[in-house]
């Protein structure tokens, strides 16, 4: 209750703030899943393109058939696209239920878990494109002081499929850091959160009562 134009009631404010608060968490919820399904399609689709990527040159009357598994880095980011497309697809399943129910990330425990395994997927993702870009740059161009020779020269179909793969990878390793952003600001929300009831618990006790009567003072 207002005197004489001054005051606020109590109840106006926790509701404003929180109000506001609502619905940019509604917003970044639905980023987040709409980041966590494009993740998991791309990180299986590099996948895909990687593994069943083949290609069988005959060199010196001998067939030599190109594979995936000839090169480490390659081998290292099918495993890691494996690992972010079946993360992303947990983390989006809790995503959708949470919206259906109507909550967000409230327990700080679970919230830390997220947010580490996030940080963990886009350290994992970024290291598998790098090496895997690595070792496509030697494919690719080769190593005259090292004697090693351009690959792709001779395996043409093979690498295009497989840069295409690696170029899914990269916007997933992006995806993931953008997520481990997200889940960040889930996180410490949450430490915000309580900052901010003890505030306004404050506030509302400074408040006066609406059951007390206005003082005024006779000169």
């Amino acid at each position: 209750m207002s005197y004489l134009g001054v005051g606020m009631s109590p109840g106006n404010v926790p509701a404003y703030h929180g109000s506001n608060i609502k619905v940019a968490v509604e917003r970044l919820r639905l980023v987040e899943l709409v980041l966590r399904c494009v993740t998991c399609g791309l990180a299986t689709l590099s996948a895909v393109l990687i593994v069943y990527d083949t290609q069988v040159k005959e060199i010196f009357s001998i067939q030599k058939k190109a594979r995936f598994t000839d090169m480490k880095a390659l081998f290292f980011l099918v495993v890691t696209n494996g690992l972010a497309a079946a993360y992303s697809l947990v983390q989006g399943l809790r995503c959708v239920v949470s919206m259906i129910r109507g909550s967000g990330l409230f327990n700080k425990p679970l919230a830390w878990v997220v947010f580490s395994c996030d940080q963990l997927m886009a350290y994992l993702t970024l290291a598998a494109v790098a090496a895997a870009a690595q070792s496509s740059v030697f494919a690719k161009l080769g190593e005259p002081e090292l004697q090693w020779m351009k690959v792709c020269n001779m395996y043409a179909k093979f690498c295009n499929q497989v840069g295409e793969g690696i170029a899914s990878a990269l916007i997933v390793s992006l995806s993931m850091g953008v997520l481990s952003g997200v889940s960040a600001f889930s996180l410490f929300r949450l430490y915000g959160n309580t900052k901010g009831k003890k505030s306004a618990r404050r506030e509302i006790r400074s408040l006066p009562s609406s059951t007390e009567a206005p003082i005024f003072k006779v000169s």
